[in-house]
């Protein structure tokens, strides 16, 4: 069986309000990994392959993504693990540990959801989807927080093969998937998730009213959306729309001040919008390292004025938004 497999996630959702979308979902997966598309996809899936099993003493997913210990396996197991591993460079959101093997990723995402977790309504029990999920890191820190489900999408297939290396180790019984999708790909008015997060996705969209209405319409009535997003200094009405580049990014659309990200979301039926934390990007959160080893936001930031991106616009600053359906 291939280690890309969603038979228990296609399974799970017969009976639900999900089972017309699951219908359609082989298919949408099929397209969402077409090695036609995406030329070094093969050699991802043979990484993949490569993965030795190692059965995991202990996974711990509440305080950090750690999967079994050194002393589950020898030393040419780790050594091969390792080495499939890092044919997937790079590795963004982070970290991981398998069987002790630090995946250093270019972001501290567990910095992100420390600042995040208290602000949510509690995750036991209720179905989860995040959007633009990446390779699928906090979906596990999710997980560990005790969601019932957990459904990611993203459509880079570099990540969806980063997921199902993570989840060759933690075992498939876990309920907990990513799919190459886009937010696009999913029906109108599901109208079915508790829980839906967008975090690192809202400025890369062209239209963010259709962005808002897109989450919106996924959540049932009185789920909670949780955006993060960059934003700006500033009132009501102020936006900073990049004609070039932000941060050496070029798909950079839209950065919002806080009150005018909370008018938006009023203005699309959004209940009871508020800013839980606002928090700027440092260095140490978001830079290169043996597993991600091209330039990153010491390179991005002016040279001379660390407060300024190098385009001149103000440096990166991302605040984390919360309402109702």
């Amino acid at each position: 069986m291939t280690r890309i497999n969603y038979d228990h996630l296609l399974h799970a959702l017969k009976n639900t309000p999900l089972s017309a979308w699951a219908e359609h979902l082989p298919t949408q997966i099929a397209a969402g990994l077409c090695e036609k598309r995406y030329g070094d996809l093969p050699g991802w899936k043979i990484a993949l392959e490569k993965l030795p099993d190692a059965s995991a003493s202990f996974i711990e997913l509440n305080n950090e993504v750690r999967i079994g210990q050194t002393a589950d396996c020898d030393e040419e197991t780790r050594a091969r693990i390792k080495s499939a591993l890092q044919e997937l460079i790079p590795w963004r959101k982070g970290p991981y540990f398998v069987h002790d093997i630090h995946i250093d990723t270019e972001w501290r995402s567990d910095w992100k959801w420390d600042r995040v977790l208290p602000h949510l309504a509690p995750l036991k029990d209720r179905l989860i989807l995040d959007v633009g999920c990446g390779n699928g890191y906090h979906c596990w820190r999710m997980l560990g927080a005790g969601a019932k489900r957990v459904i990611g999408i993203d459509p880079s297939p570099r990540f969806i093969v980063q997921f199902h290396m993570i989840k060759h180790f933690a075992g498939s019984n876990y309920p907990i998937d990513v799919l190459p999708l886009g937010i696009e790909d999913l029906p109108e008015k599901l109208q079915a998730f508790d829980t839906v997060f967008s975090m690192g996705v809202f400025y890369h969209r062209r239209s963010p009213m259709d962005h808002l209405l897109e989450l919106k319409n996924t959540l049932r009535p009185g789920g909670q959306l949780v955006l993060e997003t960059l934003v700006i200094d500033g009132t009501s009405g102020d936006v900073l729309v990049p004609e070039g580049r932000y941060c050496m990014m070029n798909n950079v659309w839209f950065l919002p001040s806080c009150d005018t990200m909370i008018s938006w979301l009023r203005k699309m039926g959004f209940n009871n919008p508020r800013v839980v934390d606002v928090c700027p990007t440092t260095v140490e959160e978001q830079r290169a390292t043996e597993w991600m080893r091209f330039h990153s936001l010491p390179e991005f930031l002016h040279p001379e004025n660390p407060a300024l991106t190098a385009e001149g616009h103000p440096a990166p600053i991302r605040a984390v938004f919360v309402a109702e359906a």
